[in-house]
This record gives C-alpha cells, sequence and structure tokens, in this order.
C-alpha cells in the first residue's frame, strides 16, 4: 500500500451551509494532525502508471498543492456539545477493498469539465459519484472522503462510529488534474487506479491521526469558528508552504488491478 500524506491544507467549518476557515495546515500552528490516503495513478495503454499529483484547492491557490481537510461540527443551533479528540486517536474511512457501490456513504467524486475548478456548485450535485467519473473531466477530478462523526471518548484507535459522542465531522479534499496526454482506452473505460490496485475508486479510504496541541481543537469546537479563528494560533502562508516531506516511492509498488 502506498499512501500520501496531506499536509497543505485544514479548514474548519461550523456547519455545511456556512463559510469556512481557509488556513493551510501548517499554517494553524497547533495543528499537526496526519490523514492519509492513497494515492491516485494514470495507467497507459503500455501498462505503466504515471502518478496524478494533486494541485491546491480552489480560493487557496497560494498553497503548494495539498489535500484539503474540513473539521466540521455539523451543529446549527450551537447547542451540541462537539468533543475534540484526545492524543492517540485514529479513524480509518472507506474500506481498501471495496470495489461495489453499496449503502454506506464514504467517497463521493466530482468531475470538472473545464479548467479552474468548473463547473462547481455547492452541496452534491447529481453529477457528483460515489466511484471514480466514468468520462474525461478535463478540469480535473475531485473527491471528498468522510470520516464517522461518533466516538465513545475512550477507544482511541479507529473508534466505533455509533458510539455516542459527537466529535468534529472531517473530510479529506485531494484535487487531482487530468493532464491532456492522458488517453483514455478505445472501449471508454476510465484509465485511473488508486495504489492499492482499486480502478472503480469505491475503495478510496483515508486513515486520520490526530495531532493538535493541547486544546487548541477543543477550543475551535467550542467558539464555532468560521472564517476567522483567534483561538488558533497561524503563520504566513509562505511560511506554512516550507512545510513539505519529499516523496518516497514512485510507482504502484506491484499492487494487482482488481476489478
Amino acid at each position: 500500500m502506498q499512501w500520501i500524506s496531506l499536509v497543505a491544507l485544514a479548514l474548519i467549518v461550523p456547519n455545511i451551509h456556512a463559510g469556512m476557515l481557509l488556513f493551510a495546515c501548517s499554517q494553524l500552528v497547533t495543528e499537526r494532525s496526519d490523514p492519509l490516503t492513497a494515492v491516485l495513478y494514470f495507467c497507459a495503454h503500455n501498462g505503466t502508471y504515471k502518478r496524478v499529483p494533486i494541485i491546491a484547492n480552489q480560493y487557496l491557490e497560494t498553497a503548494n498543492a495539498g489535500m484539503t481537510v474540513y473539521y466540521i461540527s455539523l451543529d446549527n443551533d450551537k447547542t451540541t456539545k462537539v468533543t475534540a479528540f484526545k492524543p492517540g486517536f485514529r479513524m480509518l474511512a472507506g474500506t481498501a477493498e471495496q470495489h461495489k457501490k453499496d449503502n454506506e456513504f464514504v467517497n463521493l467524486y466530482r468531475c470538472y469539465d473545464k479548467p479552474n475548478f468548473q463547473s462547481n456548485p455547492m452541496g452534491v450535485p447529481a453529477t457528483d459519484t460515489s466511484d471514480l467519473p466514468k468520462k474525461h473531466c478535463a478540469g480535473g477530478i475531485r473527491v471528498n472522503t468522510f470520516f464517522p462523526t461518533c466516538w465513545g471518548g475512550k477507544n482511541l484507535d479507529n473508534p466505533n462510529s455509533s458510539e455516542p459522542h459527537r466529535i468534529p465531522c472531517r473530510r479529506v479534499e485531494p484535487e487531482m488534474p487530468v493532464e491532456p496526454s492522458f488517453a483514455w482506452a478505445e472501449d471508454g473505460s476510465q484509465p485511473f487506479v488508486f495504489s492499492q490496485g482499486d480502478p472503480t475508486g469505491f475503495g478510496h479510504h483515508a486513515d486520520y491521526v490526530f495531532g493538535w496541541k493541547g486544546d487548541s481543537l477543543q477550543k475551535a469546537m467550542d467558539a464555532r469558528c468560521n472564517f476567522n479563528c483567534p483561538q488558533l494560533k497561524s503563520q504566513s502562508q509562505a511560511a506554512a508552504n516550507r512545510c513539505s516531506k519529499q516523496q518516497t516511492a514512485n510507482l504502484p509498488g506491484g499492487m494487482p488491478v482488481k476489478y
């Protein structure tokens, strides 16, 4: 399995319909969590693979690429206590071996028909899918992976999502460009595959390891931060861009493609 660390963007949002804090994760000095996800590759006609890069998200173009991470309270009336995670907390969203659609709502893909994230409607339009798009996306592909929103408060390793404590809703959102050289097969089948050998997209998944310092995330949740959050210490985007990690692998790792 090959993974990529989501190091560029972290946002805190009080509810899905409100605005967002546009901070890069390394702009938030107290945020050192480590979300991970599988890497997307383009499979050429000759069987070779090319890693699909990740670009900075819309309105965050000054960041040096990276996936967006959202923290959402999902509480419009601001009465429900949202409990921040404890040190050592981990949670997995999605199943790497999943190759068929089921009733679980984990991944949501968006196909951009034009450059510059167009079109990009708010909410969940009928054109969004739970698997990789089956058509050419000239402006790139976005995928949202949603984590569970409940926790028992004790089990730190992949806790049961049916437990009673409300926790921040997290979702990770990579934006991936589709290069003109990414030619589709003559039969029209889409040419992308995730690094665990999944060409469907149903198996996209993310692993979250909590890393916020002290009680900073709890303060942000209690304040229902929106756009601006004086409770969180930040630094410039230029300084944030210097926080990066070099790629450690170049190929899918020999994983077989499974349909």
